[in-house]
This record gives structure tokens, sequence and C-alpha cells, in this order.
């Protein structure tokens, strides 16, 4: 069993003893902390905090003992049910809520679930926010409502229905131009609450025919939910056979957006942050931001472009932290996180679909065709197991040492950028182990060069 206590929140497998997986315990603990957290800042405040949950098979009874929890902690909740991170997200916004719980292990397996913690904005919190609701776990600090004080309950079950008309309002949605391509597209959405969503925005954005794979919110999983190519072969093979234009996959929880061209070959997860980037910035002139392990392609063509591109630490809150100080109009994360400032700061499939097959629209392309107008580069990603006595942090320092003439970030962990390729090595916060990825031209340069940095960090051991 796994507990996992991080600065947006807690994750965990369901079941075993409090402490050791997601126990109700645990789930109570950190949900009365997260609002004992909100309260603090706003004493005497009756808050209302927005509640949101994907399919996955404990979503029902976390969520009843974080509604539950709130409600004791004297805290309003408007319960929105089944529902997408960025569902969510947006509807702390539209609510004017006080913050947010996401009842989500986005791509992790079935028996993992999670609490993920949004503030007023339905922006993550950020990490030493994140490091005081931990404090406050551990503490004896909490304390539940009186009796007259309890929260109160308010259902609305139509959040995904006004996100979605968000979406075709944004000027960049052409409605008529998807509907005039007559796409024909497959969704797999792995039995969770993307099969509520998507299939909905695309029937909304005029496609004219939607083959719906795993869209059954069921929460059980029919394949491993992280949308990587291997995990895709069914779409991959249903996508030529039913001749369609576009396959689409997504997460449990609706943030990741992963595409497959007509021929079932894979769009590439880091390319949908690319394909939406370009077309943004054809119509809306400005910078661009995405995280230090994702593809360099998205730096050319900013710069292509005649804009800035600026890298941030792994995470989705430093992304979009990095985004509002360059004033970025699109960014995101190489995973297929699609942030655009327009909707709102997080990471969006919703939007990433609308925004991509307006593109492919306008552009009049194949997903194959399109594909082929980007920079070509490819990620080799791997990881080097240490003991647990090494001192990590001296071996990055001495890897950023022996680099020193190339560019060198150590932002997060050491990111070192060649001529024509890079290497980003960090260390893990829950085991003894460096990961390494390397970006390159072709995988046989992206895997030497892995190997390279692989030698080098032995070296140091």
């Amino acid at each position: 069993m796994s507990l996992i206590k991080s600065i947006s929140g807690i994750r965990g497998t369901v079941g075993g003893k409090a402490g050791d997986g997601l126990s109700p315990i645990d789930v109570v603990k950190f949900t009365s902390a997260f609002a004992t957290f909100l309260q603090r800042r706003e004493p005497g405040k009756r808050l209302t905090l927005v509640v949101g949950r994907d399919a996955r098979l404990s979503g029902a009874m976390v969520d009843r003992l974080v509604v539950g929890t709130l409600i004791g902690m004297g805290v309003d909740v408007i319960e929105t049910g089944l529902s997408t991170t960025p569902t969510t997200e947006m509807s702390v916004i539209d609510k004017h809520a006080d913050g947010g719980i996401i009842i989500t292990a986005s791509h992790n397996p079935k028996h993992w679930n999670a609490l993920k913690l949004l503030n007023a904005k339905g922006e993550f919190i950020d990490a030493a926010e994140g490091q005081e609701v931990l404090r406050l776990a551990e503490s004896d600090e909490i304390v539940f409502a009186e009796v007259d004080d309890l929260g109160k309950v308010t259902e609305d079950l139509n959040t995904i229905d006004s996100h979605i008309e968000r979406v075709l309002a944004l000027p960049l949605v052409d409605v008529d131009a998807i509907k005039k391509a007559g796409f024909r597209v497959a969704v797999d959405a792995v039995n969770s609450t993307g099969g509520i969503a998507i299939p909905r925005l695309l029937r909304a954005l005029g496609v004219k025919e939607v083959v719906e794979l795993n869209c059954e919110p069921t929460g059980k999983f029919a394949h491993n939910p992280e949308p990587i190519p291997q995990n895709l072969t069914e779409i991959a093979t249903v996508v030529p056979q039913q001749k369609c234009d576009l396959g689409i996959v997504v997460d449990p929880d609706v943030d990741r957006l992963a595409l497959i061209c007509e021929t079932g070959e894979m769009f590439g997860e880091e390319y949908t942050l690319v394909s939406v980037a370009e077309y943004v910035l054809q119509h809306t002139p400005g910078n661009t931001v995405s995280n230090m392990s994702s593809t360099r392609a998205l730096r050319d063509i900013t710069e292509r472009m005649g804009h800035s591109y600026s890298a941030s630490a792994v995470g989705e809150v430093n992304v979009t932290t990095l985004m509002k100080e360059t004033n970025a109009v699109i960014g995101g994360e190489g995973n297929g996180g699609v942030i655009y400032p327009a909707l709102h700061y997080g990471r969006d499939a919703l939007v990433g679909v609308a925004l991509f097959l307006t593109n492919l629209a306008k552009r009049g392309l194949k997903a194959s065709e399109l594909r082929a107008t980007y920079p070509e580069y490819v990620i080799s990603k791997n990881r080097k197991d240490l003991t647990p006595d090494m001192d990590v942090d001296a071996i990055l320092r001495k890897m950023a040492d022996k680099y020193k003439g190339e560019r060198v970030s150590t932002i997060d962990g050491v990111k070192i950028d060649f001529a024509d390729s890079w290497a980003h090595l960090r260390k893990s916060n829950t085991e003894p182990i460096i990961r390494i990825y390397c970006e390159a031209h072709t995988m046989e340069e992206a895997d030497g060069l892995a190997k390279r940095i692989i030698a080098d960090i032995e070296s140091f051991m």
C-alpha cells in the first residue's frame, strides 16, 4: 500500500491501515486540514468549496467522506458529482467559491485515488500552502463546527455542460469550420468521466460522427489509464479501421489529451501542446511556457513566430506561475496538458480538443500531414537507481559543474541544453533514483545521450 503526501494534495492506494494507504481516516484528516487552512486565511467567513470526482471505483466513497468532513468543518459544499479536473477548476471560478477538492488519482490505476486541492482561483495550491496543509494534518489544531454551524450541501450536476458552453464561446473555437469539415472522430475515455464530457463536446462542436470506445463511466478501466502509446493499441487499430479522421484519448480526470492520426499512428503527446500553441500564436501573438521536460519543438515554433519561450520547473502550478509572470498566451506540459489562459489556468483536454479540431479544419490537412509540419524530436526516458545513503544533490551539482560550458539550469534538478539536444535530470521525492529525460532529433541520438549522462552519474557515485 502507498500513501504519497505532496504539496498539492494526498494520493494513495485504497485500503490498508491508516497512514499506509488512502484510508477513510486519511481522507478525513487531510480534508479537515485543508478546510482549516482556508478558514485561517479568511477568519470569520463562511466558506464554500466545490467538490467533483472522476469515475474510479472508490470515488463515491471518498466523495461522501470529503463532503461529510467539510460539513463537519462548517463549510458549505457545491457537489458536482461525476466531473473532470478542468471542469471542477472552472466551477470554482464560475461559482465564486473559496476553493475546491477534486477526487481523482489522474492517470494512476484503479486502486489509487487522491485529493487535489484548489484555491479560490480554481488553481492548485502552491508549495508553501501545501506544506502548511500537511503540517495542519499532523497537528492537533483542527476544530470542527458546533451543531448550529454545520455546512450545507447544494448539488449542481450541470457543470460539464457549463464548461462546454464556455469552450464553445471562445473566439478561436470555430464551430462552423468544424461542421463543414465533416469529421469522424473516435474517443477512448478509459471508462471515466471523459466518456461524459468529450463525446458531448464533440457533438456540440459539430463533429459529424463520434465513435465511442470505453466511454461508459464505470471506473473499471479497460486498459492502463495513462494515455501513452503502449496503452492505446485498441484505438490505434479502430481509427483506420473505422476510417476516422482523428482519435482522441484522455486520462481519467480529463486534463491530459493524446491524439491518434488517421493512419493509426500517434500524433505524439508532446505535440498536442505544440499544435494547439501554433494555432493560438497565429491569432494571438504572445509568449509560451512549458516545463523543462517538455519537447523543444514548442520553443522552436514560438521563436520562429517571433515570440519568447520560457521553461518552468515540472508541475502544473510552476507552469501557470511562469505563464503569469511572462504573460504567456498559451502553455502547458508535454504530457498532453494544454493550458489556455483565455479560459482558465489549468490543463484542460476539452479546450485542447476544440482548438485542435478548429486548426485541423481551417488548415484542411489530415492529422498526419499536420504532424509532419512540426520540428521532429524524440524523448528518451530513463532512470538511474541509487542507494539510500547516496547524496543525490551532490551528484546533481557535479553534473551541473561538468557541463557548465553548456546552457545549464538548476531550477528543477539539472537541465543541460546542447545545440541539438537536451538532458534533464531530476531526483525523485519518494525513492532514491534520478530520472533522466533526453531529447534529440532521433531516438538513437536521444538514447545515446542518455547513456552518456548515466555514465557520468556513475562516475560520481
